[in-house]
């Protein structure tokens, strides 16, 4: 029996190796894209990514795209309170398991275990506890193309944003700076791969500067963002 599955997907890297993962297992039935939505900027949280690109992914993916849409800086409960409204009529519509492309942030998988399980859905995770230096070599090997559009400042200086993830790019990152990024010290978009049914066609804009406010201490976070358009 198929699992009908929903895919939580950033638009990046580990979102795209995840998807290939999983559409490989015949237990499951990716139906669908969920990805959380700036309302305001109408761009992906976190990433930054112009929302017309994420409906290009779905469109080149073959596959419904859902969007959870938010505010510039959306509380827990109002964060909470939205997926579980979404959750719900996912599972009104018969999806069970929810996929997702985390590697190795315990709290973070047992967060979304918890809050699946009220939901009555599984949590799927393909590439959990793999080693990030394969994850990445495996990513580059399989033709994945990606560009940095977010970088944490105080980690990764301006000229990492935009640049697309190569050989090169892996041997210039600083020491103890994960090759994948897991530790969000940069986000990415996928244009090209086997997933893909045609590359997308895009253009480097301006880099731009964001603090926000930390949520583990009273100070702020400081991200260079690198926008990027279809040609």
């Amino acid at each position: 029996m198929l699992h009908k599955s929903i895919f939580n997907w950033s638009g990046g890297k580990d979102s795209a190796l995840a998807l290939y993962k999983i559409l490989k297992d015949d237990q499951y039935k990716i139906s669908g894209l969920l990805t959380s939505v700036n309302s305001a900027f109408k761009r992906v949280s976190m990433h930054g990514v112009r929302e017309e690109l994420l409906d290009e992914q779905a469109l080149q993916l073959k596959l419904p795209l859902y969007k959870l849409q938010l505010p510039e800086q959306p509380s827990m409960d109002e964060y909470n309170d939205k997926m579980s409204d979404m959750m719900q009529h996912l599972r009104d519509d018969g999806f069970t398991h929810s996929v997702f492309g985390d590697i190795f942030l315990e709290d973070l998988k047992k967060y979304r275990e918890e809050k699946l399980e009220t939901a009555g859905f599984k949590a799927v995770f393909p590439i959990w506890k793999r080693d990030t230096s394969e994850l990445i070599r495996e990513f580059i090997e399989l033709g994945f193309k990606t560009v940095v559009v977010c970088v944490k400042a105080e980690l990764l200086d301006e000229r990492f944003a935009g640049r697309v993830i190569d050989d090169q790019f892996i041997k210039d990152l600083p020491p103890g700076v994960d090759p994948c990024g897991e530790n969000g010290e940069f986000h990415t978009f996928v244009f090209d791969g086997p997933i893909f049914s045609q590359p997308i066609e895009i253009e480097i804009g301006e880099k731009v500067f964001k603090e926000y406010k930390s949520p583990t201490s009273s100070g702020n976070m400081g991200f260079w963002f690198c926008d990027i358009k279809m040609k």
